[in-house]
């Protein structure tokens, strides 16, 4: 049978249509630069619309003295010295910028009686500098980018699952993919390629991702093509992720409902926090938070089904339907459970990657050339901890200045070099798993990988836990020789868990190696066997399937910044 493939040719294609590819391919397309902007889910709910509470921006509104060199040694310090300050810089520098094109877009942020952006305070900010639409801020974000490409005829094909990079001599010329409902294929030749399609933390069991997005795709197209990644092993876990119904565990429970009162307990009724953080209790980061409940269900003090309870039901039954009416409607709607009457059990969620692509801070640029990447599937801005409204505003800030590095590679090309061999690889990869007829079940798989991860580079990880996950990894490596891919009437969605699959397993070799690199504690990577900080590993850990692992130094702090780099007060603030 002959295959069908569509042929498509742009000056740039971007991978991803969430918040960094759509704003990445309007300023390609304002400036006039063909564009094409492809993603493996529809653009209406991509991950970037789960973003609720605000985007950040030094624009000084409700706060006259804050600046963007506060905004900068905020996340310096918050990343434990592990953010690149170039990255910084340049986001905090152009994050008024962000919130003008925003605004220029249409969007209509929350705003004060004589019109001024309303700034609220989120955790580890000095000052107020926290931009929002009540609590759905990555929602309307991604609708007034939505509204602003279809303004401009931007082309998105939202239905494109991308499975390989094309590359030759060290530059890429395009990408390989397959429509997963019909299994029509596509090849796309481009002179630059925009990577936007996320970060990996649906690798672990319990995620704040939906089911089939954060897979690591990013990691492994970048890796095959030559890329490398930064810092994998940096994994943001949220303290509150719901554990039922399974389909929906590690659905978060907005920080709010800490940040309004709510009260955390174990199965025996204490309220551990205090154990933990008596000062701040529950209002403490998410990084401490995160432990502390992992500790009590660990050490036998959590609910039968692994969680603890966070407790909201004495507030006021109005409080609770004015300030967390999002929460509210999830847990009746994923469980029945009216949240003014009863607990709600919750456990540590992965929720961010904080590492990802290697890139230059200047326009994200990869090692392959003509290749970047962008927003979560890139490092550089969070180190060990990410400030809280950090990623919205680098999506923006970052999508506009890539944007325009492609365009001008794009227009700097005297020729376009393909290779007829790396697309007739692309073609036969597809082909050998549509032909793959083995005894492996492709979602069996990806739910060891994530049991392994759970179980070994959670919260807590050790030397003999992740020596034990590498070995673990290996097996399950070896058995994804034998899977059976099998398309069937309503599609080749087993086709594209196939792809998911190997991106998961390249992201997990590759955070357990780095975790097993990083002995020490910072920030969100414990090592109960190395529970100090160490200061010869303030470097970034760079990560090849050929190379290895490389120490990678981090520039100096300019003193402007690095003046400014003070303890924040947390006092009545909930800390991201």
């Amino acid at each position: 049978m002959a295959i069908t493939e569509q042929r498509h040719s742009t000056a740039v294609l971007v991978i991803g249509t969430g918040g960094a590819g759509l704003r990445a391919s309007i300023e390609l397309a304002e400036a006039g630069i063909d564009v094409l902007a492809v993603g493996k889910r529809p653009k209406e709910d991509t991950h970037t619309s789960l973003a609720a509470g605000g985007i950040n921006a030094a624009l000084a509104t409700m706060d006259p003295e804050d600046s963007w060199q506060q905004h900068a040694a905020d996340t310096l310090k918050e990343s434990y010295l592990l953010a690149d300050p170039r990255t910084a810089q340049i986001v905090t520098q152009g994050a008024a910028l962000g919130i003008d094109d925003l605004e220029r877009y249409g969007m209509a942020f929350a705003r004060e009686e004589d019109g001024r952006i309303s700034q609220r305070f989120f955790g580890a900010h000095k000052f107020r500098r926290t931009a929002f639409v009540g609590d759905y801020t990555g929602l309307e974000i991604q609708r007034t980018l939505i509204r602003r490409a279809n303004q401009l005829g931007i082309p998105l094909l939202d239905s494109l699952y991308i499975t390989r990079l094309l590359v030759h001599d060290g530059a890429v010329f395009g990408a390989y993919g397959f429509d997963p409902a019909s299994g029509r294929r596509h090849l796309i030749h481009a002179d630059a390629v925009i990577l936007a399609a996320g970060g990996h933390t649906r690798i672990w069991r319990r995620t704040s991702s939906r089911r089939d997005e954060n897979t690591g795709d990013s990691f492994r197209l970048a890796v095959e093509a030559g890329a490398r990644l930064r810092d994998p092993e940096l994994v943001q876990f949220h303290p509150s992720g719901i554990i039922e119904p399974e389909n929906a565990a590690g659905t978060l429970v907005s920080e709010a409902a800490r940040g309004e009162g709510g009260i955390l307990r174990n199965a025996i009724g204490e309220r551990f926090m205090n154990r933990y953080d008596p000062v701040r209790m529950e209002l403490s980061t998410r990084d401490r938070v995160a432990l502390a409940s992992y500790t009590e269900i660990k050490e036998g003090r959590g609910t039968p089904k692994g969680g603890v309870w966070l407790d909201v039901s004495h507030l006021p039954r109005q409080t609770i339907m004015n300030r967390l009416p999002r929460v509210y409607q999830t847990l009746l709607e994923l469980q029945m459970l009216d949240i003014t009457r009863e607990p709600i059990e919750i456990a540590p969620t992965a929720h961010y990657s904080m590492g990802g692509v290697w890139v230059r801070p200047e326009d994200h640029s990869t090692d392959v050339r003509g290749l970047y990447a962008i927003g979560e599937a890139s490092s550089g801005l969070h180190g060990a901890n990410r400030l809280g409204g950090n990623s919205l505003i680098e999506l923006l800030v970052f999508g506009r200045i890539t944007g325009q590095a492609a365009a001008a590679y794009s227009q700097g090309l005297t020729a376009q070099v393909r290779s007829a061999s790396a697309t007739a690889l692309a073609r036969e990869e597809v082909d050998a798993l549509l032909k793959a007829d083995g005894p492996e079940n492709v979602r069996a798989l990806q739910r060891a990988i994530r049991n392994t991860m759970t179980e070994h580079a959670g919260v807590v990880r050790n030397e003999a836990g992740l020596r034990a996950g590498l070995e673990e990894l290996e097996l399950i490596e070896k058995r994804m020789e034998e899977v059976g891919v099998h398309p069937d009437i309503a599609g080749f969605q087993d086709l594209a868990h196939a792809f998911d699959l190997k991106s998961a397993a390249l992201a997990a070799r590759a955070t357990l190696e780095a975790a097993l690199e990083r002995r020490e504690t910072r920030g969100c990577h414990n090592r109960s066997d190395y529970p100090s900080m160490d200061p010869a590993l303030q470097v970034n850990l760079v990560w090849s399937p050929t190379a290895g692992i490389t120490h990678e130094s981090i520039p100096p702090i300019p003193p402007e910044i690095s003046s400014l780099m003070e303890e924040v007060t947390t006092e009545g603030k909930l800390v991201e």
